[in-house]
């Protein structure tokens, strides 16, 4: 598994982006994928996942309404949708890909592999 994180950019306040994480392995439609952020200064919080046959999906209450997780498996690849995005929504996104499909998709430890991330800047 090689996961390519893109799509970041600097919007404003209010605006929509799209992030993509492509998987140039055979193996991404076994994997339950996830997108965690990172802004300065502070931990790595999970934003959103999705299992592997895009049937069941998880939400951080504070995007929740917001974004939406989906999955291309014939394109390997898996999207954040962003729309109404806030500044407190700066941060460093980066996608991961795990085995299995528990609680534990809302945890860090819970992935294997992980994108070198890709930035988000929401101006005010």
């Amino acid at each position: 598994v090689q996961l390519q994180a893109s799509g970041g950019g600097l919007v404003q306040a209010g605006g929509s982006l799209r992030l993509s994480c492509a998987d140039t392995g055979r193996t991404f439609r076994t994997y339950a994928m996830g997108w965690f952020r990172q802004a300065p200064g502070k931990e790595r919080e999970f934003v959103a996942a999705i299992n592997w046959s895009g049937s069941s999906t998880y939400y951080a209450d504070s995007v929740k309404g917001r974004f939406t997780i989906f999955r291309d498996d014939a394109k390997n690849t898996v999207y954040l949708q962003m729309n109404s995005l806030k500044p407190e929504d700066t941060a460093v996104y980066y996608c991961a890909a795990g085995t299995g499909w528990t609680s534990s998709k809302k945890e860090f430890q819970g992935y294997d592999y992980w994108g070198q991330g890709t930035l988000v800047t929401v101006s005010s």
